[in-house]
């Protein structure tokens, strides 16, 4: 089992580490601050030491592998390490999810999906065409992020969850779970869902957000893409 710093501190930037395992290109920290792709949000980059990591996986249970680059040979297991990720990126992907949030409070209708870029990022949503003004959209979302709100994050355990499905907003994703937990993530008076993803302290954090594009992917899927203004 991996030590999850990113889940209590996203801020922190780097840490130091053992090795716990190697195998090819992957190599497994007894704590980490790399989130693992998931929930739509890709796998962090950065170094370990002198190795790059190009990418973080989920592995078994709570485990995180780091791919790492073929260039340097991995350390051995029980050597400390500094792991350290690319924060300009990371920081994007934390402003971009802090954001669909938004998005999914704005638009009121299930959301069938998402994905999480250093560019842009985008929900789907099963809702008619006509009820997707771009305009409109926009307009709210700016409004939000320029109040300036605190994000909050809890815990409750799976039986809470259970009785409240309400809290599981993504029909295509479901919250990590297994360790008898689930984190919640809130913008007061705004959103509160489950999420494993890394978040903003303050959605003005954010920025100015723009609507590039909203279309059709299907019958029940219409797609509603932000960038960063």
């Amino acid at each position: 089992m991996t030590l999850l710093l990113f889940r209590d501190d996203p801020y922190l930037r780097s840490c130091e580490a053992t090795v716990v395992a190697t195998r090819d290109n992957l190599v497994e920290l007894d704590r980490t601050v790399f989130y693992p792709v998931g929930g739509g949000q890709p796998g962090d980059t950065g170094r370990i030491g002198a190795l790059r990591v190009i990418d973080t996986l989920k592995g078994d249970g709570e485990s995180v592998l780091h791919v790492v680059g073929p260039d340097v040979a991995p350390p051995p297991p029980g050597a400390s390490v500094l792991a350290e990720i690319d924060w300009e990126r990371r920081h994007r992907h934390m402003r971009f999810h802090t954001a669909l949030h938004l998005l999914g409070a704005v638009v009121k209708a299930p959301v069938t999906g998402g994905r999480i870029g250093t560019d842009k990022a985008h929900l789907d949503f099963d809702i008619e065409m006509e009820k997707l003004v771009k305009e409109e959209i926009q307009s709210r979302i700016n409004e939000l992020t320029s109040s300036s709100l605190e994000t909050q994050a809890r815990w409750i355990n799976d039986a809470e969850l259970d009785a409240r499905p309400e809290l599981v907003k993504t029909m295509s994703v479901a919250p990590p779970r297994g360790e008898g937990r689930v984190r919640l993530l809130e913008i007061p008076g705004v959103d509160l869902q489950a999420c494993g993803g890394t978040h903003v302290k303050n959605i003005a954090e954010i920025g100015r957000l723009a609507v590039a594009r909203i279309r059709s992917e299907g019958k029940r899927n219409k797609r509603v893409t932000l960038t960063l203004a």
